[in-house]
């Protein structure tokens, strides 16, 4: 039997996942990273993107954060998450909307805007973007 850890995914709103994982892959502020059971302690800020799990039984679980925290023990991993969903719950064309509205906004030198927000938005619409394709990969 493959060594597990246990692993939990909550957001503000509620928790997405909680149960065991042979792996875990994750959108870390400097670079994605992988664990596995028995990995070093650390703490990271993540970034907008997919966090990967995949279970026991050879199932991989694809869900997509928006930014947040990832604190990894020994055997226990938890990502909190500002916002967290389940990848097939994405809309692909809220996403597609978003990207729109945030590169309008990052264009029209007349709008008061704030640039970092739009940037911001426009980062999450496209990782919200690269999950749905990656889901869509890996269950053809």
């Amino acid at each position: 039997m493959a060594m597990t850890m246990h692993v939990d995914i909550v957001s503000a709103e509620n928790e997405i996942f909680s149960g065991q994982a042979t792996m875990l892959v994750a959108p870390a502020q400097m670079g994605e990273v992988g664990i596995m059971p028995r990995h070093s302690p650390f703490i990271s800020r993540l970034k907008p993107g997919e966090v990967r799990v995949d279970t026991p039984d050879g199932e991989g679980l694809f869900f997509y954060v928006s930014s947040g925290v990832i604190e990894v023990q020994p055997n226990i991993v938890t990502v909190l998450a500002d916002t967290a969903m389940r990848a097939k719950d994405l809309d692909e064309a809220a996403a597609r909307e978003a990207i729109a509205q945030a590169e309008r906004a990052m264009h029209d030198k007349q709008a008061n805007i704030d640039y970092a927000k739009a940037q911001a938005q426009l980062a999450e619409a496209m990782a919200q973007l690269r999950a749905l394709e990656n889901l869509r990969k890996r269950t053809r």
